[in-house]
């Protein structure tokens, strides 16, 4: 439909995006800060939780080798990395399916319903007495985690905007980080319950960290808000400004907030979102194989004992998370994404370079450290910077699925990199980990680029024939493929 332009004869369009100020929404009188405030008070903390008890219920299989469960269950061969692995196959099926049913389901109920049931499922973990037993849990608890943090990271969009995402999915990479010191911790600790009522150390393990997340599913039924409209904690003129706040955005129209086969499939045509896969395979090799055998890769640094070692990986979880909040704050504030990505990309190749050399073991230490830097920054932000630049719903949460569905596929592979017959300096899996960490940072370092020199061609109001005699109104309706659209770096 035609509509009065400016002159086209140059294919061109002036570039507008809300950010440079085009647009102002009212406030209803309200504070952003303070209502920004309380939504983090209602919703991070049990978000937090969950995902916590989450990845703890899926890697605690690793510090529970160190009390003897590969003995008591008679495992050979790589029968431990296939029961680690395993886990991925019906957790990579039912990701994106997942995310599709979220709101449909409504969070409150669908996320209630997973925690409820892998808390379940992890807690039988510690009754398992074969090793087709343990293969068995792993499986279900694939399918019911699946839905957990694509879900969570799509919820997360409903309450706040491109400018404050980075730093609120960093809460769940924190919470990772969290999970993977309290599971030394706790696996310290329970680990001496060693024989009461007949169990061993590692039974028990399972056994009470699958406790909490039970609670924790109950909890959610009841606390966990469905959207904005929903939020009991919100008076009507909060309601109306928290809504009002994501129209600022170009692209944001009230078709985009909606599901839609053809942004679904739009998702699936759009090279971009396949290039962010696969740098997400990358980083998560990273991650999975960093989080499940750190206890193994410093058993290997030295002679430790196994409390020593539960005890040595809670600092480089901790110097992990720090950075990475920081980091996200800075790129919420600077609204840029790639730069950190090949930054602390980097460093963590470094840190897997330290990893592979002939040097002492508090130099490979020290290694583990330099890792753990770059790890929640290059594996969390890519999260943060994909949904940025999908403005629509539907082909938002298809590409966060797909983007890590492909990306947990590492989690087989990783498995099988660190066996126990490559202790103590596991060269193969370090190498492994330092080229697909390498290679995801010149993914990002590519994307960085791509993204800015088409940022500057929108702002020098360059368009396709095929959008030159679109209406304002229709060039919004194209998300992020309107020349108007301004992506985020």
């Amino acid at each position: 439909m035609a509509t009065d332009t400016p002159d086209m004869s140059d294919s061109k369009i002036k570039a507008q995006d809300v950010d440079a100020g085009a647009v102002t929404d009212p406030t209803f009188g309200v504070d952003e800060k303070k209502l920004l405030r309380k939504l983090d008070a209602h919703i991070i903390p049990l978000v937090m939780l969950l995902y916590t008890f989450s990845f703890l219920d899926r890697v605690n299989i690793g510090n529970a080798r160190l009390y003897n469960m590969e003995t008591d269950l008679a495992l050979e061969g790589n029968q431990f990395q296939v029961a680690v692995s395993i886990f991925f196959v019906t957790y990579l099926l039912f990701e994106v399916p997942s995310n599709l049913v979220l709101k449909p389901l409504t969070p409150s109920r669908y996320i209630a319903f997973i925690a409820f049931g892998w808390g379940i499922i992890a807690t039988c973990t510690g009754f398992v007495h074969s090793y087709g037993a343990l293969i068995a849990v792993r499986l279900i608890l694939g399918v019911v985690e699946a839905g957990l943090f694509p879900g969570l990271n799509v919820y997360l969009t409903f309450f706040y905007t491109k400018q404050e995402l980075a730093l609120r999915v960093g809460y769940l990479f924190v919470s990772a980080a969290i999970a993977g010191a309290l599971g030394g911790l706790l696996a310290y600790g329970i680990g001496q319950m060693e024989g009461i009522s007949g169990y061993s150390g590692w039974r028990w393990i399972f056994i009470i960290e699958g406790l909490p997340s039970i609670v924790l599913g109950v909890a959610s039924f009841f606390l966990l808000p469905n959207d904005i409209d929903h939020a009991y904690f919100l008076t009507p003129e909060e309601k109306q400004f928290a809504k009002a706040r994501h129209m600022r955005h170009y692209g944001m129209t009230e078709s985009a907030l909606k599901f839609s086969k053809d942004d679904m499939m739009a998702a699936f045509k759009d090279w971009k979102v396949w290039i962010f896969c696969l740098g997400q395979f990358g980083v998560d090799t990273l991650l999975y194989g960093y989080s499940t055998f750190l206890p193994t890769i410093i058993r290997g640094l030295g002679e430790w004992s196994t409390a020593e070692i539960q005890l040595l990986t809670i600092p480089c979880y901790f110097v992990g998370a720090m950075t990475y909040m920081g980091i996200a704050f800075l790129s919420d504030r600077k609204q840029m994404r790639g730069i950190f990505c090949v930054i602390f990309g980097a460093i963590s190749v470094v840190g897997y370079g330290v990893l592979l050399s002939d040097s002492s073991a508090g130099v490979h230490y020290f290694g583990c450290f330099l890792v753990a830097t770059g790890l929640y920054v290059i594996v969390g932000l890519p999260l943060a910077w994909l949904p940025n630049n999908s403005p629509r719903y539907g082909k938002r949460t298809t590409a966060n699925g797909m983007q890590l569905t492909t990306g947990n596929t590492a989690g087989i592979m990783s498995s099988f990199i660190y066996p126990t017959t490559d202790g103590p300096r596991y060269i193969k899996g370090n190498a492994v980990s330092l080229s697909l960490v390498g290679m995801a940072a010149c993914i990002y370092a590519f994307m960085w680029f791509w993204f800015a020199r088409e940022n500057k061609k929108r702002d020098e109001g360059h368009i396709l024939p095929a959008h030159e005699n679109l209406s304002d109104d229709e060039l919004a309706e194209l998300g992020d493929e309107s020349p108007r659209f301004k992506y985020t770096i």
